[in-house]
């Protein structure tokens, strides 16, 4: 698992928060939603938006995405909230197993295809964290800074 940090609190502002109903919620989908929040907070604090920074974002919440549909049985929530100086994504899934980095290697040395999204998700955010549920499943929430 990624090493903990600690979350600013939130700043909310006026269309700073988004959320998708879990039915429509592809990857595709989450990214276009972090880009209007990013966006949009953008406009309202007139402030440039850092490219390489939404970059980082949009990487990260199509990680999370991704493996929600591949591993966790599906996405059943999807939020997204920009605060100060970052951008918080939360995708929750049916699935109780914890996300885990992989080896690159199998046991005879030969490397394996994918296994890289949760290294990258643990390396571009600020704080990650992984709550169970109590209806089961679990939820992602992963901050990336903004700069």
């Amino acid at each position: 698992m990624c090493e903990e940090h600690t979350t600013e609190s939130t700043l909310r502002r006026p269309g700073a928060q988004r959320t998708m109903p879990p039915r429509s919620c592809k990857p595709a989908d989450a990214r276009r939603a972090v880009e209007r929040a990013v966006a949009e907070r953008c406009r309202t604090t007139c402030t440039r938006c850092d490219p390489a920074a939404l970059d980082d974002a949009l990487l990260v919440v199509s990680e999370l995405t991704t493996n929600a549909i591949l591993h966790g049985g599906g996405v059943t929530d999807f939020r997204v909230d920009v605060l100060g100086s970052g951008v918080r994504v939360s995708v929750c899934d049916r699935s109780d197993r914890l996300p885990v980095a992989r080896d690159n290697a199998d046991l005879l040395r030969r490397q394996r295809v994918g296994g890289h999204g949760w290294p990258i998700v643990c390396r571009l955010a600020r704080d990650v964290r992984v709550a169970e549920l109590p209806a089961g499943g679990k939820c992602i929430t992963a901050v990336v800074p903004l700069r």
